[in-house]
């Protein structure tokens, strides 16, 4: 199966947030997105977690 569920964390409060599905084949690199953090209270960049 390509698509994999892959978790998502804040880059400075540490919280893993969001959980998305993404093509592994296609995009092999760690994904960094912005998204709303509750913890840190604005749009702060999350990044692919192991």
């Amino acid at each position: 199966m390509a698509r994999e569920k892959i978790i998502l964390g804040c880059t400075e409060c540490k919280n893993r947030n969001y959980f998305v599905m993404k093509n592994k084949r296609l995009h092999p690199e760690r994904v960094e997105w912005k998204k709303y953090c509750p913890r840190c209270n604005g749009h702060k960049t999350h990044k692919e977690t192991k």
